[in-house]
């Protein structure tokens, strides 16, 4: 069995993975008024730039050198903010869609080297035991330090059926590993269900995409056909995000109509809105997709397992359950990306620039930037603890800070570092369990909450490892 595997944010790669999107603008600028450049740097630029042309060992292209400036000028502002060539800009508009080709992970920059956020379930990554927190040292026999994250996630693409032999430096590790994979063309299947036992459900929605709405509103349908459900899970955990009306319309599916599910607030004003459980904030065009859902869903009891995986579009799904007690929260704290990025295409329409405009809210004012969303029931992936990622938000360089925070960014990583690992374990001891099945112990504990029976919670660091028993009664819907 495959462990559940802990994930990070998705920063770029193979998967665009969380993107949360107000919209894709018409125009860079051009209805804009462009603040006039700084003369002094402007020149400091332009010596550079005739300085490489004349002196540098090899003749480098002005549009490569154009592109370089133009990438490091957005990279520097964080972690989220990226320049998209022309082949970035195309293969995000295809991740986005839900259908890409490559090996199934997102992935990240990280010392010169490319590093794993995640591996995608169901992928030739996932199935050859690539984990989070890998780093990519070769591609065939190409050193990856020096590349862009660009160019290494050009070399992992390809033709379907073709190999690659991809050398990754692992913790605990002392020899680098070598691992054969065959490209395919990915799917992410974005939402999955099951009647885990007469009169319960599972629902786990691995992406938010363009048809997640659309899809979660039949597979809901299809669970109630054997009748009412008396509790449900909706499992978030490793979900990177994705669009934000689609985080929209798996909130409206359990919350009534017209409550607030999220808010914005940016300097520009298409960057402060707000977003309520209306068609028109989720039917992309399509009417109101979840008009027939069956009526026992907006009252079911919920469970929403969420991980250090689980970012963007999901927490803003779990914060807006949470904040309308609609759900109970359960798992270990998210990972804490509350800015919101849309994408603005150049001029030319061949490439683009994602720039984080605005900071998310949930209803009830909570930023979870930097922070995260915290569970109600604090309980670990196995008996044996959890596989805490290598990092959130708060670990990125040059990441925002919450808007509660007054303290600087490393001062709040490192608060938030204090507490991180806490009864955490990174080692190869974690047992390994296929999500809802058996040794997936977040879904277990979380049936037992629907059932009122006692929750195996994480205990204090002081008092050891072993989870205790907290009394749960049946969750009652508001």
């Amino acid at each position: 069995m495959s462990r559940l595997k802990q994930a990070g944010l998705v920063l770029s790669g193979v998967c665009a993975g969380v993107l949360i999107s107000l919209t894709v603008a018409t125009s860079a600028s051009r209805e804009t008024a462009v603040s006039s450049l700084p003369v002094d740097e402007t020149r400091n630029l332009s010596d550079v730039f005739n300085s490489i042309k004349q002196h540098y060992v090899e003749p480098v292209d002005d549009k490569k050198l154009i592109n370089d400036a133009i990438s490091g000028m957005v990279a520097g502002l964080d972690p989220h903010s990226a320049y998209l060539d022309q082949e970035a800009f195309r293969d995000m508009q295809i991740s986005i869609k839900g259908e890409f080709g490559g090996l199934g992970i997102e992935v990240t920059m990280e010392d010169g080297l490319v590093k794993v956020v995640s591996p995608i379930e169901d992928t030739p990554a996932f199935r050859a035991g690539v984990k989070a927190g890998d780093l990519i040292f070769k591609l065939d026999d190409k050193p990856v330090r020096g590349l862009s994250l660009n160019d290494a996630v050009k070399l992992m693409r390809g033709q379907p059926k073709t190999d690659i032999l991809v050398t990754i430096l692992r913790k605990g590790e002392s020899n680098p590993i070598k691992v054969k994979l065959t490209r395919e063309v990915i799917k992410v299947r974005s939402v999955r269900s099951k009647v885990v036992e007469p009169g319960y459900g599972y629902l786990r929605v691995a992406q938010f995409q363009e048809q997640t709405t659309a899809d979660l509103a039949r597979h809901i349908d299809d669970l109630y056909k054997g009748g009412e459900l008396k509790g449900l899970v909706l499992d978030l955990r490793n979900n990177p995000g994705g669009l934000i009306d689609a985080a929209v319309g798996v909130s409206a599916a359990f919350l009534p109509a017209k409550s607030l599910v999220v808010y914005s607030e940016g300097r520009i004003a298409d960057a402060r809105r707000k977003y309520h459980a209306i068609p028109e904030e989720y039917g992309r065009g399509q009417g109101d997709v979840l008009r027939n859902l069956p009526k026992g869903i907006k009252n079911v009891p919920m469970v929403v397992l969420v991980n250090g995986g689980s970012a963007s579009a999901s927490e803003i799904v779990a914060g807006a359950l949470q904040d309308y007690n609609r759900a109970k929260i359960l798992g270990i704290r998210s990972f804490g990306k509350g800015s919101v990025q849309s994408i603005f295409p150049i001029v030319s329409g061949e490439s683009a620039v994602k720039l984080t405009i605005a900071k998310y809210f949930t209803p009830n004012g909570r930023s979870i930037q930097a922070k995260g969303i915290d569970p109600d029931y604090v309980v670990d992936e196995t008996s044996n603890g959890s596989s805490e990622p290598l990092f959130r938000e708060a670990d990125l360089l040059r990441h925002l800070n919450n808007p509660a925070e007054q303290s600087a960014p490393a001062e709040n990583a490192a608060r938030q570092n204090n507490g991180r690992n806490r009864n955490g374990n990174n080692s190869a001891e974690i047992e390994r369990f296929e999500p809802a099945g058996k040794g997936d112990l977040q879904f277990e504990q979380a049936m037992n909450l629907l059932k009122g029976l006692p929750v195996a919670t994480r205990k204090p660091e002081s008092e050891g490892q072993e989870p205790s028993a907290a009394a749960s009664t049946p969750i009652k819907t508001p």
